[in-house]
Formats: structure tokens, C-alpha cells, sequence
């Protein structure tokens, strides 16, 4: 009953899942983003696509039993979208199965004009998504007008999407084809995927900003999950090389060799005007 009181304890949706408590929603989301808007001299070259692969998946299954209701983080992928969209970029929106985008809707920051307004732009490509199998079948037709790949975080990231076969294919390419991965908090946990059918880790040795895993396991206090995460992330992507730059769920973000990574949803307005800058740079630069 305290707990209660004090707005502690997870919330129970009607699919027995739990999202965070009042407590935590207090906490760590809001009705406004950090959005700034920038002013961007748009993109005009051939390579205007940016594949936004999504997870599909909503509960995740933590230690103690309880599912954590998850999918992904708006503010992750939606600010990152916006700066994208002011640069001149379109998206192919694309989920493991083609099933729809689920998204952590308690996050919404639901007095956003602008994060709004290009979610309801977006919502019915999010409702009917490619699959990732279609895209890969059309990489070779239009392998020249894609600049990067971009998978958002949420805790969502960590389910279907380091198991798919598909997106290790898709990650591979874009690594080969030079073009840049841009992902944040949770997302590189799709990185995982790249080790299926006992490959080598792609991203062994690169720096990378992830949602820092002391910080997983402190939310439970406020309530923000409902158990122990199920395994944790930055742990496994250090274990396969990875170099995780930053301690805290901060603005840091970081760019190496073809990789910008942000460390959470603080750093998502952050990683869409640093991604903006970083393809401009490149794609106008003279090509071999």
C-alpha cells in the first residue's frame, strides 16, 4: 500500500504486461522532447533513403517472470526522424516480419507538436511496414539511393531483432556498400545479430554509446521496469569488443568509422543533428 501511495509500483496493462509506474513516468519521460529544430542546406543527391528498421515485439520477459511492456522509444526514434526529414531524407520503414511498429506509447511526449506531427505523418507506413526480407531483395535495384541504416532504441530493440538472420544480412550490407548505422540507447542490441551462424562480431573494436547497464538494473527501484533485466546489453557487446564510451544515460554520442551511436533518449536530438551533419559531410564530398 505505501508503494502504492507513492506511485512506485509498475502499472499493469490489460495484456498483463506492466508499464513504468507514475513515479518513473515522472522521472524519465515528458510532454515536451529537446527537440531543436536546425536549419539544413537539404540533400538533393541520389542517396536519400534511410532504411528505419523497427522491432515488432512489445513484452519483454524479465528474471522475475513479469513482462516489461516496451517496443520502441518515440523520442529515440522520432527526433533523430525529424532532423533526417529537415535534411532532405525519406524513410524505408521496415520490421523483422512486416508486421506493425509497436512503440513504448507511454513515452509519447504527448504536447510535441513537431514529434507528432511526423508520427502521424509516418503512422500509416508504421502500421504497414516492409518486412526485412523485402528490402533485402530490393537492395540490389536501389543499393544506390540508401545513405544509412538507422535502427532507434527502447528496450524493444533487444527482442526479435538480434535474433534475425535478415537484419545481420541488411547490417553486413550496409557495412560493405560504406554507408553509415546510426542507433541509440537500446538499438545496438540488434547489433547482435551480425554474430548468428557463429560469425564474427561486426562492430569488434569500434566505440559505441549505449543505455549504460548499471542504470537497467537501478530502474527497477523506481519502477520503471518491473524485474531484472533479462540479460544485459552493454556487458554483451563488450564481451564480443565493443568500447562503450559513455557511464551515464547522458547526450553522449559517438561517431566511429561509419557508426554514430547515442547513449539514450537524452541524446537523441543530439544524434539527429550530429547524423545530419556527419552524411551531409559525406555525401557531398567527392566519390571515387
Amino acid at each position: 500500500m505505501f508503494k502504492n501511495l507513492l506511485g512506485i509500483n509498475p502499472q499493469l496493462e490489460p495484456d498483463g504486461s506492466y508499464r513504468p509506474s507514475k513515479l518513473a513516468l515522472r522521472i524519465a519521460t515528458s510532454s515536451v522532447s529537446n527537440y531543436k529544430a536546425s536549419s539544413y542546406d537539404a540533400y538533393q543527391g541520389e542517396r536519400s533513403k534511410i532504411i528505419a528498421v523497427f522491432t515488432e515485439q512489445k513484452n519483454m520477459l524479465m528474471k522475475n517472470g513479469r513482462k516489461f511492456s516496451t517496443g520502441n522509444h518515440p523520442v529515440e526514434a522520432l527526433l533523430p526522424m525529424l532532423h533526417l526529414k529537415n535534411a532532405g531524407f525519406e524513410f524505408e520503414i521496415a520490421t523483422p516480419s512486416g508486421k506493425p511498429v509497436v512503440f513504448e506509447m507511454w513515452a509519447m511526449p504527448s504536447k510535441d507538436a513537431d514529434v507528432l506531427g511526423i508520427y502521424n505523418d509516418l503512422k500509416p507506413r508504421f502500421d504497414q511496414p516492409n518486412s526485412l526480407h523485402h528490402v533485402i531483395d530490393s537492395l540490389d535495384e536501389e543499393s544506390s539511393s540508401y545513405a544509412a541504416l538507422f535502427i532507434p532504441g527502447g528496450h524493444g530493440a533487444m527482442l526479435g531483432l538480434p535474433d534475425d538472420k535478415n537484419l545481420a544480412t541488411l547490417l553486413r550490407w550496409a557495412h560493405h556498400h560504406d554507408l553509415f548505422t546510426i542507433s541509440l540507447c537500446h538499438g545496438p542490441g540488434a547489433f547482435l545479430a551480425t554474430t548468428l551462424d557463429s560469425r564474427e562480431f561486426l562492430y569488434a573494436g569500434y566505440e559505441m554509446a549505449v543505455f549504460p547497464d548499471a542504470v537497467d538494473k537501478k530502474t527497477p527501484w523506481v519502477g520503471y521496469l518491473p524485474g531484472q533485466m533479462p540479460w544485459e546489453l552493454g556487458a554483451r557487446l563488450e564481451e564480443l569488443g565493443a568500447k562503450i564510451v559513455n557511464s551515464k544515460a547522458d547526450d553522449t554520442c559517438c561517431v566511429d568509422r561509419k557508426l554514430i551511436t547515442g547513449a539514450s533518449p537524452n541524446a537523441a536530438d543530439k544524434l539527429g543533428n550530429l547524423s545530419v551533419t556527419t552524411l551531409l559531410e559525406h555525401l557531398t564530398l567527392p566519390q571515387d
